[in-house]
């Protein structure tokens, strides 16, 4: 039975998408292929039920009233099928090839019960001890770049899953990365001093798995190769359906919000994925995010559609996973399939081509201004995602499609051509040093120089520090009599002691900043990209300096306004020993908004801290003195605490950072107020 293309309004229209894929069961009135024209997007019905027997269309393709979509195997003749394929299997090897295709081979064996199949071919895979190479590449560190500061294995040496193989260092921390398999390193593809980001193979790692499910079918090598490849491709059919943890779904993870629009669908059925690479962006009111793959395998049915609200736990898709539903003969033998059924080779090629890429599926070299323009253009979701890792705005790209469609080939195309042209005479900026600064004059007549290389926690910071160039900022500057909070913190400390807590002025100040961020949340909020708009945050995270022998880093304290001194105390304790023992993970440093630095007990009576960009804020705590202070008939000793307030200009006024200062000093004074 075919299934045509019914009476969509308009002469002739695009395929944009197949919803359906050979040995799908399909209902009556379920949507099979989406047809798109000048005036509208069209999801067209199957007028039948029954089972996908081949699909007779090519995404890309004009097609009209009439013209036949798919081939479809009504339900009713699916036990006359069955009949066909058992006196199939009884023939022999000479007749055999000549009573069903490849696919109608594979789809009527699995569509079999599991007890149908014969004995020999439902025996269970054994382990034989078959080796496997798997790539271990960097994560998510919590910053967009970081320098491989140390590898801690060589080649040849056998690692276990989480063992930590390669240090990183950003501006902001030392991270160990680890292992996230079991194996002997077979090559490192990094060095010490390369600059890394997520994506980033590490390193190459030979496990031991699973003999091949093929290994099976040794025995059958004596029989004739007809017959022989015929079982094979019916065992290999027979063992899917008693598989079925094979085909594992992509839920929705946390978003952090209630819900979010699928704004791209990343893939398409059919492609195959590796672990954690993006399938899905989805967008909220506070952020855009690529949800990754949970496993490696082929798409095999995707169950959102472009719009569409979800929230944690929704099915996005279906994965069958490798070497589970399919082993490795699976894709053999539909490569031996009729020509007639196979996928057409100007869409296979750009598919062969982007596989033999690197592998930066998550990377996106654009920005949101490229990117918001890349959504005008009129292009599919495997284009666009193509654009995002060659860096390409679509705009620049000629289109070839119909109604001025982008094609994956006009992409290609734009790339060679970027590629061969001719390159530019550098410009006389390239001499000039990374902060923008000229290059240094010549020393040598005036005594010379000694070089002293600075630790790579300062080379990663340089870039990061320099953003404070694009910062307005003002410091605000005050002084908080905290003799009483001292005091008091002294009758504390002997009893925290003895609980192996460490109680410091530090966690007080904490405290009665985040308090204080409840009612001020422009100090902790973010300037928004158009420059329109000040983003509140929900929650208060705050950043914490701390200084390592290498470099100031800043490890961040979750919800202070939550939480008791005590509990402050405990995680500053922690915090403060993780950094200095470089143990830090990339959560330990995401998200503040507001940051804390203090001089401690070095000296100094004030100084102007740098915001640190996104933020908008940061307070800078130097060391207390006691001073004379006039109490309206004489002078008094106080313990004065001076603070130094910097902040963004853009966001807020010098009238409201006084305000801000003047009430921390009167909740330093008297930390009762917190609880009023």
């Amino acid at each position: 039975m075919q299934i045509t293309t019914p009476d969509i309004g308009v002469d002739k229209a695009t395929v944009a998408e197949i919803l359906v894929k050979v040995g799908d069961t399909i209902a009556i009135d379920e949507s099979i292929v989406l047809l798109e024209s000048d005036k509208a997007s069209v999801e067209v019905p199957s007028t039948s039920a029954g089972v996908v027997k081949s699909i007779l269309v090519n995404q890309g393709d004009e097609v009209s009233e009439g013209a036949v979509l798919i081939e479809l195997q009504a339900e009713d003749d699916a036990n006359a099928v069955e009949t066909q394929q058992a006196d199939a299997s009884d023939k022999t090897s000479e007749n055999t090839p000549t009573s069903l295709s490849d696919d109608e081979i594979l789809q009527e064996v699995a569509s079999h019960q599991p007890g149908a199949a014969s004995s020999q071919n439902s025996a269970p895979a054994t382990n034989s001890g078959a080796s496997a190479t798997v790539e271990v590449q960097v994560p998510d560190i919590g910053v967009e770049k970081a320098l491989v500061g140390e590898i801690l294995v060589q080649v040849g040496d056998e690692i276990t899953v989480d063992q930590s193989i390669v240090v990183v260092e950003s501006d902001k921390a030392t991270v160990e990365v680890p292992s996230t398999v079991d194996g002997i390193v077979e090559a490192i593809s990094i060095k010490e001093g390369d600059t890394v980001k997520e994506g980033v193979v590490i390193l190459t790692v030979k496990t031991t798995g699973s003999a091949p499910a093929t290994q099976q079918a040794a025995p059958q090598a004596e029989k004739a190769p007809e017959q022989a490849a015929l079982e094979a491709k019916a065992e290999t059919a027979a063992q899917a359906p008693a598989a079925p943890a094979g085909d594992v779904e992509v839920k929705v993870p946390d978003l952090g919000v209630d819900k979010a629009a699928v704004a791209e669908i990343l893939v398409q059925v059919g492609d195959k994925v590796e672990k954690d690479q993006s399938i899905i962006v989805v967008e909220s009111d506070k952020a855009t995010v690529e949800v990754p793959s949970t496993t490696a395998g082929t798409i095999k049915a995707i169950h959102v559609e472009l719009g569409q609200n979800v929230s944690e736990g929704v099915a996005l898709l279906t994965i069958e996973v490798e070497g589970q539903a399919a082993p490795a003969a699976a894709p053999a033998a539909k490569a031996e399939a009729p020509a007639a059924k196979a996928a057409p080779a100007p869409t296979a090629a750009p598919k062969a081509e982007t596989a033999t890429a690197p592998a930066t599926h998550s990377a996106d070299k654009l920005t949101k201004e490229q990117n918001a323009a890349n959504a005008k253009v009129y292009a599919g979701p495997a284009v666009r995602k193509l654009a995002r890792e060659l860096g390409v705005v679509l705009a620049e790209v000629k289109a070839s499609g119909p109604h001025a469609r982008l094609m994956k080939e006009d992409l290609f195309a734009y790339v060679k051509d970027r590629l061969t042209a001719p390159q530019a005479a550098p410009a006389p900026a390239a001499a000039v040093a990374p902060a923008g600064l000229p290059k240094l004059p010549d020393f040598t007549a005036f005594g010379g120089v000694e070089e002293k290389a600075l630790t790579r926690l300062q080379q990663v910071s340089i870039p990061q520090l320099s953003l404070n160039n694009y910062i307005p900022q003002v410091t605000q500057f005050d002084a908080a009599d905290i003799t009483e909070l001292e005091a008091w913190r002294n009758e504390l400390k002997g009893n925290f002691k003895k609980e192996g807590i460490s109680l410091t002025i530090m966690a007080f100040i904490i405290k009665a900043v985040a308090y204080l961020l409840k009612e001020e949340r422009e100090f902790a909020g973010h300037l928004s990209d158009d420059g329109k708009s000040v983003l509140l945050r929900n929650e208060i995270h705050m950043g914490i300096a701390v200084a390592t022998p290498d470099g100031l880093t800043v490890p961040v304290l979750r919800n202070p306004d939550q939480k008791s001194i005590k509990q402050i105390a405990v995680e500053l304790g922690v915090l403060g020993q993780k950094a200095r023992d470089k143990k830090l993970s990339p959560k330990d440093l995401q998200g503040a908004n507001f940051t804390i630095t203090s001089l401690g007990s070095i000296g100094g009576t004030a100084f102007t801290p740098l915001v640190n960009w996104p933020q908008v804020a940061i307070l800078g705590i130097s060391p207390a003195t006691m001073q004379p202070v006039w109490n309206g008939e004489s002078f008094d000793p106080r313990l004065m605490l001076p603070l130094s307030l910097s902040y963004d200009h853009r966001v807020i006024n010098g009238a409201d950072a006084a305000r801000f200062t003047n009430k921390l000093t009167k909740l330093l004074r008297d930390i009762r107020t917190l609880l009023i």
